[in-house]
């Protein structure tokens, strides 16, 4: 089974820069992107469904904003849009494809950098995110959580990590909460499962020479239950070409993805 994620940072912007030419060469059996941008009325192109794939999108509410995406080979039993969190659902952040006892999530966590307030609701996001997960790890299905997460857990995570600890991001409340997820046993950061090198990062600022300088964030993971942890086989970040300030992130896993 392989499952790619990347935000996109514009699906249509992606689109532009040849994103879709390079996906369908990937055959991945899962694809889950983030910040879409776009409405339901904006993506009727045949460009923006693939054949071959089932494609699943939720968008916000408001224009330009946001929005989360599942394309997957085989047909979902069952889509579940939003977390029933009215002002989190609003902004089109949570979409659960179930395949069997398998969930792959589109997930895109709400950024701090833009405002006090925005980071506030960001710690709001996380205090209501840490029980569900811990029901979703409680249920007795598989999960691959997808997409950006905008934290970078470690010093490892991200490359200017000293200038970095009063930022959204890499904020010492963030760290810990993602440190409390994984402490529990039930939560795998798959990237790092299989690759423990330094210096791979999902994200660059578009700022300065961040991209050419590889000055880099690594915020966008696949994070799985520790039923599926074995699986792991491969991890890759591609950056040969470049769809986005993001980087898609590869996976693949030793499971038996549905026919």
């Amino acid at each position: 089974m392989r499952i790619i994620t990347l935000n996109v940072n514009g699906i249509r912007s992606a689109a532009r820069k040849g994103f879709f030419d390079w996906l369908l060469a990937q055959k991945a059996d899962v694809v889950c992107l983030q910040e879409i941008k776009a409405q339901a009325g904006q993506i009727e192109d045949p460009l923006y469904w693939p054949e071959g794939y089932h494609c699943h999108y939720l968008d916000a509410e408001k224009k330009g904003y946001s929005g989360v995406a599942v394309y997957s080979k085989t047909p979902p039993d069952e889509i579940i849009q939003g977390l029933s969190w009215p002002d989190m659902d609003a902004e089109g952040r949570y979409l659960e494809a179930r395949f069997g006892n398998l969930s792959v999530v589109s997930l895109y966590l709400p950024s701090g950098s833009s405002s006090e307030e925005r980071q506030a609701v960001k710690f709001s996001f996380l205090d209501r995110f840490m029980p569900f997960l811990y029901q979703c790890a409680q249920s007795g299905r598989e999960y691959v959580f997808c997409g950006d997460w905008n934290i970078a857990h470690r010093n490892i995570d991200l490359k200017n990590w000293r200038s970095n600890q009063k930022n959204s991001g890499f904020l010492p409340e963030e760290r810990a909460w993602m440190d409390g997820l994984f402490a529990t046993g039930h939560w795998v950061d798959a990237f790092r499962t299989v690759c423990q090198e330094p210096e791979q990062y999902t994200w660059w600022s578009n700022r300065g020479q961040a991209w050419a300088k590889n000055v880099g964030w690594r915020i966008d993971y696949q994070i799985v239950t520790d039923n599926i942890k074995d699986t792991i086989r491969a991890a890759s970040i591609y950056k040969d070409g470049r769809f986005s300030d993001h980087a898609p992130l590869t996976i693949d896993y030793d499971y038996p993805f549905p026919a």
